[in-house]
């Protein structure tokens, strides 16, 4: 009988698991040439609205400043520079009936590309700011129809 050697089996092609969504977005982000927080703010394409937290040029402002939505629609907020910022609606500034810190993100988002998403379904202008930048003018309006 003839014994016959096979070479081992290639790993190149082989799958292997990743850690978590995070590495994985950022390997695909580092692999494709573009920052964490520009493929986040394309994902968040499910947002009926997005607002970046931060402007491009690094201006402590949320853009758009002012946003329309419908009722019942999303609007998500996205680090995006000038960090860290939050999102606080102020209590005197939205619809009679709403509970602005139930729709505030207090906590801080640190890392570029972090997201708070909220829907909002009472009709009225919703104000609010970034605690830690208001001082500076970071501040918005979202205005449900």
């Amino acid at each position: 009988m003839k014994a016959t050697l096979r070479a081992p089996a290639s790993r190149a092609g082989a799958v292997r698991p990743v850690a978590s969504l995070k590495a994985a977005v950022s390997r695909v982000a580092s692999v494709a040439g573009v920052s964490v927080a520009s493929l986040a703010v394309t994902l968040a394409a499910h947002a009926d609205v997005t607002v970046k937290l931060g402007a491009d040029s690094g201006a402590l402002a949320f853009v758009p400043e002012t946003v329309t939505i419908k009722s019942g629609e999303t609007v998500n907020f996205v680090n995006n520079a000038g960090f860290p910022h939050n999102v606080v609606f102020d209590e005197d500034a939205v619809p009679e009936g709403v509970n602005a810190d139930a729709i505030s993100r207090g906590d801080l988002l640190n890392a570029p590309g972090e997201t708070y998403s909220v829907k909002l379904s009472a009709p009225g202008e919703y104000g609010y700011y970034c605690e830690p930048h208001q001082g500076a003018g970071m501040v918005g309006k979202i205005v449900v129809q």
